[in-house]
């Protein structure tokens, strides 16, 4: 095991040269301490690879369900409601406050709120219960995977507590070989959507909470020894293919593994941790791109075990203020998107079609690249998302200055939540950014946090840029800079802006506007927009107008032209998205209107604007 992870810490990793000076910022010099925490990092693999290529059983379908908003299923003591015990109410027995046979069911995967009207709202505790038929198998092991559910969830089986996770967009899993009994088992979850100071993100953010066990849940069956891990990857020249692979059970060490990629195939022998790194020749193997998405079947087998899987080769870089994609400049057509399916109600559940759905509008608008504010989103988006030739920038909810930077059981959930999500998706090739924040305040807590996560996805996120949707300077000027000190640490630069909707530019003066980096480094607009109601029109600048929208890309664009070192750009946002913040009755009724489709996938005008200019950019 201990080869193993020191082989995720040195998976090749383009890092910016360290800061040669220590930045100086709010609250004086930072100093960390990288070294020490470094030695802390998380490196075990969280979850099995690649879950949906294994042998398992669907969880998924209706399950019971119990409200709790008072959490009384959780308090020590409290025999008349012990929903983990699973016991049914007898005459004369102990449990008379309910019985899972008469509650109402709710479907799995889904959150709660677009289910139940009167839930729409509801960010508490709720119970879930299913009964799981299992036919035992000699010689095999069970896992039990959740893909997400959110936020804080308990889980029991059969009376047993298996542990609690927490975290609302990344997959955890439990052993449950010894607690499975043939024939009928009584799962049950607790789910607790509530925030605080020290979640992730915090308690006040600007996007619906929807809670619930959000994605599937599966029982996944394996051999006793079997394929825990694997990853994938070309090397910096781009000659090599590196491939790493983990055995866990009792015979993982000395055992014989098979490879194949692309029809190029290998043997080797695992070693007494029961991991194994080999290289295989890349001439022969057409690398990944948005022109060319080109996936190649993967196999891996051992005696007892094989794992198929559809895999994509390509190399990042930075050149200056250029990005590379496989050695050549490349700029960014993107768009940001919330995970939120496409109708009037709003809801996380996500399933193939309205994954398609979504990126059909996206490949309308002729962008090769989505930014998946701000969470990780379903491992299916960024699979489909890989098939249809998108790149994808990939974030963690370190949101707002809410975040509790100075606790270290924040920091410590944090840097779970990375690696749950760097590990699910390491064996993606559209994955070409880990965004470790979302326009967080200059202090020095919030710098050594954010560098920690940067040390991080660096050791054990392979060749992707690092990146943050950063605070634009605030200037009384039409010479906008961008100095945040956070920029030293990464290789892409990328701020937010809304010059024209928020502040007091009119439209019209949004093109005397420049941007003014400090970094000598690839620059993007991670974000500009403006709201405007499907259908609401007005060629006069009256806000909430498709026009005012319209208008305002086209003007933002134009600007955008000038800023030097533009390597792309990701407006906010593909479609309108449920919000509690957003609560102008008229053009709102909590819903965040700066989408180029409304909730319900109507286009408004802007979106045209965008596709054109994407077009031209496209054939540059």
């Amino acid at each position: 095991m201990l080869k193993f992870l020191q082989a995720l810490l040195v998976l090749p990793a383009l890092a910016s040269a360290q800061p040669a000076d220590e930045p100086v910022i709010a609250g004086g010099t930072c100093v960390l301490d990288r070294e020490a925490l470094g030695q802390e990092r998380p490196t075990t693999p969280p979850t099995i690879e690649n879950v949906m290529g294994r042998t398992s059983q669907s969880l998924d379908g209706e399950w019971r369900y119990l409200i709790d908003p008072m959490r009384a299923g959780l308090r020590k003591g409290n025999s008349r409601r012990d929903f983990p015990n699973d016991r049914t109410a007898e005459p004369g027995g102990p449990l008379i406050e309910y019985d899972w046979d008469e509650s109402p069911t709710i479907s799995v995967p889904g959150d709660w709120n677009s289910q139940i009207e009167e839930l729409r709202w509801y960010e508490d505790l709720l119970w879930y219960r299913r009964l799981v038929n299992v036919d035992l198998e000699r010689g095999k092991r069970y896992i039990l995977h959740f893909e997400a559910a959110g936020y804080e969830t308990h889980v029991w089986l059969n009376g047993e507590e298996l542990g609690t996770h927490r975290g609302g967009f990344t997959p955890f899993e439990f052993e449950v070989t010894d607690q499975l009994e043939d024939g009928k088992n009584s799962l049950v979850v607790a789910v607790d959507a509530q925030h605080g100071k020290q979640s992730i993100p915090g308690d006040y953010f600007d996007w619906k909470n929807y809670g619930g066990i959000i994605r599937p849940v599966h029982l996944v069956e394996v051999p006793r020894t079997y394929i825990r891990d694997y990853q994938v990857s070309l090397s910096e020249d781009r000659t090599m293919v590196d491939m790493k692979v983990l055995l866990d059970g009792p015979r993982a060490a000395g055992q014989r593994v098979s490879l194949s990629l692309g029809g190029v195939e290998t043997q080797a022998r695992t070693d007494r941790s029961g991991f194994v790194d080999v290289q295989v020749p890349a001439q022969d193997l057409t690398l990944w791109s948005p022109e060319n998405p080109n996936l190649h079947d993967f196999r891996v087998s051992t005696g007892s075990d094989v794992i198929e899987d559809r895999i994509g080769l390509r190399d990042i870089d930075v050149d200056g203020t250029t990005i590379l994609l496989n050695g050549e400049p490349v700029f960014m057509r993107g768009i940001s998107i919330h995970e939120e399916a496409i109708g009037e109600v709003g809801t996380r559940l996500m399933d193939d079609d309205m994954i398609r759905e979504i990126l059909g509008h996206v490949k309308s608008l002729n962008a090769n690249f989505i930014r998946l504010a701000h969470y990780p989103h379903n491992e299916r988006m960024v699979r489909i998302a890989e098939e249809m030739g998108l790149m994808v920038w990939s974030e963690v909810p370190i949101y707002w200055e809410v975040i509790d930077y100075s606790s270290d059981e924040t920091m410590a959930l944090a840097r779970q939540m990375q690696a749950e999500s760097i590990h699910r998706d390491f064996n993606r090739a559209n994955i070409v950014f880990w965004s470790v924040a979302n326009e967080t305040p200059i202090t020095d807590p919030r710098y050594a946090f954010l560098g920690v996560l940067i040390d991080d996805a660096r050791a054990i996120g392979g060749d992707r840029l690092i990146s943050a949707a950063l605070h634009k300077d605030k200037t009384d000027g039409n010479v906008i800079p961008v100095t945040d000190p956070l920029g030293v640490e990464l290789d892409v630069i990328s701020v937010n802006e809304y010059e024209g909707w928020y502040g007091d530019r009119t439209l019209d003066e949004i093109r005397e506007v420049s941007f003014d980096p400090a970094y000598e480094k690839p620059f993007i607009f991670s974000e500009f927009g403006a709201g405007a109601l499907r259908g609401y029109r007005d060629d006069s600048d009256v806000r909430w107008t498709e026009d005012y929208q319209a208008k305002y890309f086209a003007e933002t664009l134009k600007m955008a032209e000038d800023v030097p070192g533009l390597a792309g750009i990701s407006p906010w946002l593909l479609k309108d998205f449920r919000s509690p913040r957003r609560w102008h009755g008229k053009y709102q009724d909590y819903w965040n209107r700066k989408g180029l489709i409304s909730e319900a996938g109507q286009r408004k005008e802007a979106f045209e604007v965008l596709a054109d200019w994407y077009a031209e950019r496209a054939e540059d």
